[in-house]
């Protein structure tokens, strides 16, 4: 237990309902409007916020408070952002969390959460920002990096899974932003219209599933939906989160600019409890309000109860390991973020099994393009970390080969480039995106340059890399692609001209290591596309980035293709290996509401590696219109050559409900479901099995 809670009468890891009780009974009597108004608010100036957004200290550099009551010992959230990390301080930058959605590895996300949770414990915070969930709706989106994909079932697991691990450390975590956030540019004007159908069963599953996992708290978006603004919409705060969800912990705004002045009392209303991180709103007009008798104490003091409550269960808690510096960027965390970037990058394409390239046969090495010496790992918004240091492909490729001629060219002369390309063993080109490609997006706000790019422009590569690639395929006959970027990139024109490509997206501070780590085969690649990779930008849903109002359609991702019958280059769920794996027939056996699937998996091949194999199930004569199929479950399995695994996946009739607007809830049907086991959502490629739920 913290020394700031000492001082009151709770005892170590005490229950819910007596911090409820001391907090409602003890603490409240005692406050007066001020201190209430406190507990609700930030403590920062917007000057400070945005000194720190644009001079020398960086956002977040320190955590950002809310008032504390040292008179009663009752200490105060200290909010630290991510999500590939702290940005506080000089910490462990992880693979972007789109990466790590690669993985499909449950597991390693929340001992990923761990390592966060301890490094906001190390720079004095207890309250985490970095838990987006987002759903990517089409791959324009500037924030894609900081979500897990697609598919809604998925981001709720992985999600769920750094909630658990964050928490585990006693760190409140947010979960972002709530709700239908998917637009960079115009994520403070988009009226988002959604049916109630589409809005349950696509856009909300995921963070239900993060709260039942134990979320502390939720922070409400700047877009509006359906006309109201996210921070005043009590059917999303209220109806939906406290009264559907049972939702108990506390809700905040997005920074800054959620909140909207002359509307203090319309937030309070619909249940949004803190305002972050700055004083404004409340401070200025809650006492008026309550004056007024348009808010009552009631109202205050039920916000103050839920931001109370939570704090003080964190903060109670006995602390499983101390929290010193020394665990900012230790060894055991950078180790973890290597295995995320191992685990994360996806090998598309490997013609004649150019990888992995022989390091005794590699002796001269081309690296090419603008983005090889790059430290290139994301967003320069509000999920940027600081470490110490980051691998560039470059420097990485160079430390693995040391003993190899390692040369480096920009791509500005391409006529060098072809002379290059045709004496050596090998041609990286590393091509892609930066910050100012795709990132938050701030200049609609803020009278500066923008420090990232908002939305992306184009699906497909900058002209610079298309003409690198065009310029040198087919003259040295080991060329690979190395694509750092964050979701689909388009690259049906050029995918034929080279026999390798891999996806390694924004691979964190160890990133180039990793990268030259599966070139030349010390690691074999696993991960998994986390979303489609579609043909033609038009085969995604309409995107809008100057929106002022914009429809979300139920269909969107592998679903749509689906449903749309369009081919697609690369489906939702696939990735390469240097081995190869037989999935066994799959046994069914159904207990009730409950289906499980069970089968063998093998390493049919010589060298170790992972596979993901997936669940999918569909539905016939269905009352309502289905997706033919939805992700149902997943598992990551790791087999040595030879090696047999028997994995188990499940789904239950509850989870394969539809939302009926009628009822106004879920509904679920006395109908053939079929399942679709693969390591893939291709069709041709999945074993179906028909079953019914008892």
């Amino acid at each position: 237990m913290r020394e700031a809670v000492k001082n009151t009468c709770l005892t170590e890891n005490c229950s819910k309902l007596e911090i409820r009780d001391y907090v409602e009974n003890r603490v409240i009597p005692q406050l007066t409007l001020k201190e209430k108004i406190g507990v609700m608010s930030g403590q920062i100036t917007e000057e400070k916020l945005l000194y720190d957004l644009f001079d020398i200290v960086h956002y977040n550099h320190d955590p950002y408070p809310t008032l504390a009551i040292d008179r009663l010992g009752i200490p105060n959230l200290r909010f630290v952002d991510g999500p590939r990390g702290v940005v506080a301080g000089s910490a462990t930058c992880f693979p972007v969390s789109i990466a790590r959605g690669a993985t499909f590895d449950r597991e390693l996300e929340e001992e990923i959460g761990k390592c966060i949770g301890a490094e906001v414990r190390a720079v004095g915070g207890n309250y985490y920002g970095g838990v987006c969930i987002n759903l990517l709706r089409n791959p324009r989106w500037g924030r894609a990096q900081e979500t897990y994909g697609e598919d809604s079932w998925h981001i709720g697991e992985m999600g769920a899974a750094l909630v658990k691990g964050v928490q585990s450390q006693n760190v409140m975590a947010c979960i972002k932003h709530f709700a239908l956030n998917s637009i960079e540019n115009a994520r403070f004007t988009a009226d988002v219209q959604v049916d109630k159908r589409t809005l349950h069963e696509v856009y909300l599953p995921h963070f239900k599933k993060c709260i039942e996992a134990g979320a502390a708290s939720v922070m409400c978006a700047y877009n509006s939906v359906m006309g109201k603004y996210c921070s005043e919409n009590s059917y999303l705060l209220r109806d939906t989160l406290r009264d559907r969800w049972g939702f108990e912990g506390f809700t905040l705004s997005d920074f800054l600019w959620a909140l909207h002045k002359g509307r203090a009392v319309e937030s309070v209303k619909a249940g949004l409890n803190v305002e972050m991180p700055c004083i404004a709103y409340y401070e200025n007009e809650i006492p008026r309000a309550i004056k007024e008798g348009k808010l009552t104490d009631k109202d205050i003091d039920e916000a103050v109860s839920y931001i109370l409550r939570t704090i003080l269960y964190y903060e109670t808690r006995k602390d499983p390991q101390e929290y010193t510096t020394n665990v900012i960027a230790s060894d055991k965390h950078i180790a973890v973020a290597k295995k995320a970037a191992r685990e994360a990058a996806v090998l598309l394409k490997n013609d004649w099994q150019v990888l992995p390239l022989d390091p005794e046969k590699t002796k001269r090495i081309l690296v090419l393009g603008e983005l090889g010496n790059a430290q290139n790992i994301g967003d320069h918004g509000s999920s940027m970390v600081h470490p110490y240091y980051a691998v560039s492909p470059l420097a990485g490729i160079m430390k693995r080969m040391s003993d190899a001629l390692v040369l480096y060219n920009k791509g500005d002369d391409l006529d060098l480039a072809k002379k290059q390309a045709a004496d050596v063993d090998a041609v990286i080109i590393v091509a892609g995106y930066v910050h100012s490609d795709e990132g938050e997006f701030l200049s609609s706000k803020v009278e500066t340059e923008a420090t990232a790019g908002g939305d992306r422009k184009s699906m497909r590569l900058h002209k610079r890399d298309i003409d690198i690639i065009n310029a040198v395929s087919g003259i040295c006959s080991n060329t690979i692609v190395s694509l750092i970027g964050s979701s689909a990139i388009l690259i049906d024109e050029w995918e034929k001209q080279v026999p390798a490509i891999l996806l390694p997206f924004y691979g964190g501070m160890e990133g180039g290591t990793v990268l030259a780590e599966i070139l030349f085969g010390d690691v074999n690649p696993s991960g998994k596309l986390p979303y489609t990779v579609a043909y033609h930008e038009e085969d995604y849903p309409y995107f809008d980035p100057d929106c002022t109002k914009i429809t979300y359609e139920y269909y969107h991702g592998y679903e749509k293709m689906d449903k749309e019958n369009k081919e697609v280059l690369y489906p939702y769920g696939y990735g390469m290996s240097y081995t190869t794996f037989r999935i066994g027939k799959p046994q069914l056996v159904v207990f009730g509401q409950k289906a499980k699937l069970m089968m063998d998996v093998t390493n049919t091949g010589n060298r170790a590696g992972a596979d993901v194999i997936q669940l999918y199930v569909g539905c016939e004569e269905s009352k309502v219109d289905r997706p033919k199929k939805v992700l149902r479950d997943f598992e990551r399995v790791e087999l040595e050559p030879g090696e047999t695994k028997k994995v188990e996946l499940s789904v239950s009739k509850e989870n394969m409900a539809y939302f009926s607007e009628k009822d106004d809830d879920f509904v679920t049907e006395d109908i053939d479901y079929i399942a679709y086991v693969g390591d893939s959502s291709k069709d041709q490629n999945l074993q179906k099995l028909k079953f019914r739920f008892k």
